[in-house]
């Protein structure tokens, strides 16, 4: 798998907005990826520095999907929150 096929958006909620203010970014990612290949996708795609990175499978009715929830290095942002 392509690092640029991995992410597939960002996911935006309200517990998405209350981590990304501690450093804390979720995205929805291939089923396929694994966290190596989601560290190296965010790194590229936003130039920063990713220190965790953690996944979750999801079933909503008979959709799946995969999430990964990325933390970056102390003091860096991504702006991906709609204004």
């Amino acid at each position: 798998m392509h690092v640029s096929n991995v992410i597939k958006k960002p996911w935006i909620s309200e517990k998405a907005t209350d981590l990304a203010t501690k450093g804390t970014y979720i995205f929805l990612v291939e089923l396929g990826s694994n966290r190596h290949t989601v560290k190296k996708a965010v790194e590229a795609a936003y130039g920063v520095h990713v220190t965790d990175v953690r996944t979750v499978r999801t079933v909503y009715g008979k959709k799946r999907q995969k999430k990964a929830f990325v933390t970056l290095k102390e003091g860096e942002k991504i702006d991906i929150l709609p204004h």
